[in-house]
């Protein structure tokens, strides 16, 4: 079948792959891209897809924190100059504190009436692109991180055992350091137990078509695929990533070993990543 060519550019951005082997694949998977991706990827063609480097857009995430409640927001604009602009910073501050208020699951009537308000003042299209909070417990504790003039937006929930650990300067310092880390390596999971069944079984079917072309013994094919979900996993989930301070110790390790020192036991119970116009998923 004939294959537009911006189809074919835009699988060729987003996986570094040739063209000529993107269009083959949208042609094998007959114009649907996400089958040509998978494609790609079990031909060991497609390059590691990261999140941070598919952002296309411009606009800023903007971060709210209560004691209970916390979230980030999304604002897009057209320009870059526009989302440096104070206008448009005080509308995202404005939706950033009202997701945390009201905790809304969708846009409201006056979550948009406030980006009309701006559009009205900047004379620039302004969108809400997305938005998400998540609450606290009993021992838990929020830390937020904005990098890059607002190109990305981190919050980190953390769990202690015990109250005392709460105030803990140590603690609360690798609370900062672990949303410096989600805000460098951008992990998908907290750990491997969090790996939606439908990641796993898609690395596992590529991995095995990798290892397949091998041409190795069908016990010597199997180790080799669990090896390659296996290094997968390690970089996708935050626990198993390498510390952004010490990547030679993973995250999980770090969690312990502050967790010793502080006499409680730590955990990152959840996160939020957003990167201004990443694909979203």
């Amino acid at each position: 079948m004939e294959i537009a060519a911006i189809e074919v550019k835009k699988l060729r951005d987003k996986t570094g792959a040739g063209m000529m082997d993107c269009k083959r694949a949208l042609q094998e998977a007959e114009g649907d891209a996400a089958r040509a991706l998978k494609i790609l990827k079990e031909l060991g063609l497609a390059a590691a897809a990261k999140r941070a480097d598919r952002a296309t857009r411009e606009g800023r995430v903007f971060a709210a924190v209560t004691p209970t409640v916390a979230g980030c927001v999304e604002v897009s604009c057209e320009t870059d100059f526009v989302a440096k602009n104070t206008d448009f910073k005080e509308l995202g501050a404005t939706l950033a504190d009202y997701i945390v208020t009201h905790k809304p699951t969708e846009i409201t009537p006056g979550m948009n009436e406030a980006v009309a308000g701006a559009i009205g003042k900047i004379k620039e299209n302004i969108t809400i692109r997305r938005f998400k909070t998540i609450e606290a417990g009993a021992r838990e504790f929020f830390t937020e991180y904005i990098h890059g003039e607002g190109k990305i937006g981190v919050i980190v929930k953390m769990s202690v055992e015990k109250d005392e650990a709460l105030q803990n300067d140590a603690v609360k310092e690798l609370a900062f350091n672990l949303a410096l880390h989600i805000a460098a390596f951008a992990p998908r999971f907290i750990s491997e137990e969090n790996v939606s069944p439908e990641f796993k079984k898609e690395q596992e079917e590529i991995a095995l078509k990798q290892a397949e072309q091998l041409g190795k013994p069908e016990n010597v094919t199997k180790g080799i695929a669990q090896g390659k979900v296996k290094k997968v996993l390690a970089e996708v989930c935050l626990l198993e990533q390498g510390f952004v301070k010490d990547e030679k110790l993973p995250v999980r390790k770090v969690l312990e070993e502050v967790g010793k020192t502080v006499g409680a036991k730590l955990a990152v119970t959840d996160y939020i990543y957003f990167k201004t116009g990443e694909e979203l998923e």
